[in-house]
């Protein structure tokens, strides 16, 4: 029986799935690499490490498997993550990776410009996105800039890398490089100075789940595959994980909890506001829209503390939750603020910066952590409350990622929302699963993106907002939690300039 295999280049990893046709998981892989941070707001990787991690995470998953014959192939992987590349398919630079905000200066232009275009984007491109990152390599490494032939989405890149022919996913040209009906917005990146990098951009724009190519023998060989299946065009990881969920009704919320926190619905009809990038037309499936919002940092926040303050080894990890969890809702006296890499919505602010208030000697371990939980919470909220605000539906909320690892973050998220959440097969990766959808469209074992949806429906969990979540703590914790964003607000921004260096340099 030939089988579908799923590839999720994440953050700090490649992790790899194959599945049946009926999408049991035969065999999974997993393999890491690094990530440099040069300077304050910056992050890169080497894209030739993620060839070898997805290389490597493949041959395991199927040997595990017991290396069957792979009928369709599926790529998700992290949005807004930048590639640069020479004529030859060569990168002339580390990968700009999506929590990198040197930008920013290029996407407050982006805002003066009332394109149309930006009508969809909540009003200006996102310091994460590609074009402002484009503009700044235009401007700060202009020769890089001149000699690049391709400047793409990781996605992308690693659909080239896997079938030799450049294309880029509608779902990452419409979210990220502002792509409509007319195709790429040339007139707006004329006015942004970078006229020639719709040229720069992958020609072919496929929707999700049409054939991207195949799999070319020389990619199969690095990656023991036999054949050369087909590869759909995938798309955004947190975007994607929509199609994992069971079904495409209006009113599902998908919340990616790892690293950092994804939020994606897909609605009817458009809502415009900057508080929510979006909306996107056709980005999943056409006549639909999808909106977005997210916290840069959320996952990364409670490893911060665990691993980098307190210097637990992983294994002590479940300790440590123990001990928080007895800690009650706010008596530590404590707020956390989880704008590590500065607010990605509602705020659309990358000078934010984290912060821990309330410090006193007696302070310990576990209310630190406690107070990080809560405070990464509260952004959650912030988050849903701009979705609400805004009028997108939302009347279930599933939730998948590192979350399912951490039960006291998952619990407490729940109690702060104070609303049922759906934990999406506990021990999956629901990302890998929605590559199985897209690849099984791909063969033609199903009809469309929502009939492979239907059919991949994954096990639930439902985890309930505990009996004191009521009491008002939260509440108070969260009303906190604005005031100190914005008490601290002027201190952060002037903190992300370091005296003596060049912003955006």
């Amino acid at each position: 029986m030939s089988a579908l295999l799923g590839i999720d280049l994440g953050t700090e990893g490649a992790r790899v799935a194959v599945f049946d046709a009926g999408g049991a998981v035969l065999g999974t892989g997993r393999d890491g690499y690094a990530t440099r941070y040069p300077r304050p707001g910056w992050a890169e990787q080497d894209p030739e490490d993620w060839w070898r991690a997805v290389v490597a995470a493949t041959r395991a998953a199927l040997a595990e498997a017991g290396d069957p014959p792979v009928a369709g192939v599926a790529v998700a992987t992290t949005a807004s993550t930048v590639v640069v590349l020479d004529d030859a398919g060569r990168p002339l630079r580390p990968a700009i990776l999506w929590m990198d905000s040197r930008a920013g200066a290029e996407s407050a232009l982006t805002a003066g410009t009332g394109h149309e275009a930006l009508r969809y984007a909540g009003g200006a491109d996102a310091v994460e996105w590609l074009v402002p990152k484009a503009m700044w390599l235009a401007r700060r490494e202009p020769e890089t800039y001149r000699r690049a032939a391709r400047i793409v989405e990781a996605v992308d890149y690693l659909t080239w890398r896997l079938t030799g022919t450049w294309t880029a996913s509608r779902m990452n040209a419409v979210c990220k490089s502002n792509h409509g009906p007319g195709g790429y917005p040339s007139d707006l990146y004329e006015l942004l100075g970078v006229p020639d990098l719709a040229a720069k951009l992958p020609p072919a724009v496929l929707p999700v789940g049409a054939a991207a190519g195949e799999v070319t023998r020389e990619a199969a060989a690095d990656l023991g595959m036999r054949g050369t299946p087909t590869v759909a065009a995938g798309g955004i990881d947190a975007h994607l994980s929509l199609l994992a969920t069971g079904g495409l009704e209006s009113g599902r919320l998908s919340v990616v909890c790892g690293t950092s926190n994804a939020f994606v619905a897909e609605i009817e009809d458009p809502v415009f506001t900057p508080a929510i990038w979006g909306p996107y037309p056709d980005a999943l499936r056409g006549g639909h829209w999808l909106v977005e919002g997210g916290q840069v940092s959320a996952g990364s926040v409670l490893r911060w503390v665990s691993e980098d303050m307190l210097g637990l080894s992983r294994e002590r990890l479940p300790e440590l939750w123990d001990e928080a969890a007895r800690v009650r809702p706010g008596e530590h006296g404590l707020m956390v603020l989880d704008y590590f890499m500065g607010n990605r919505t509602p705020l659309r602010d990358p000078a934010l910066r984290g912060a821990v208030l309330g410090l006193t000697l007696g302070t310990t371990p576990a209310q630190l952590y406690r107070a990080a939980v809560e405070g990464v919470a509260y952004g959650t909220r912030q988050v849903l409350d701009s979705f609400l605000e805004a009028g997108v539906p939302v009347s279930d909320i599933y939730v998948s990622g590192g979350i399912q690892h951490n039960p006291l973050w998952l619990e407490v998220t729940a109690d702060v929302l104070g609303r049922p959440l759906r934990l999406v097969g506990a021990g999956d990766n629901l990302t890998l699963r929605a590559c199985a959808v897209i690849a099984s469209t791909v063969t033609g074992a199903h009809s469309g993106l929502a009939a492979a949806a239907e059919a991949f429906t994954p096990a639930t969990t439902l985890i309930e907002p505990s009996a004191t979540a009521g009491d008002g703590a939260y509440d108070d914790g969260y009303a906190l939690y604005r005031q100190a964003t914005d008490a601290t607000r002027d201190v952060a921004h002037r903190l992300s300039r370091p005296r003596g260096e060049t912003h955006g340099r």
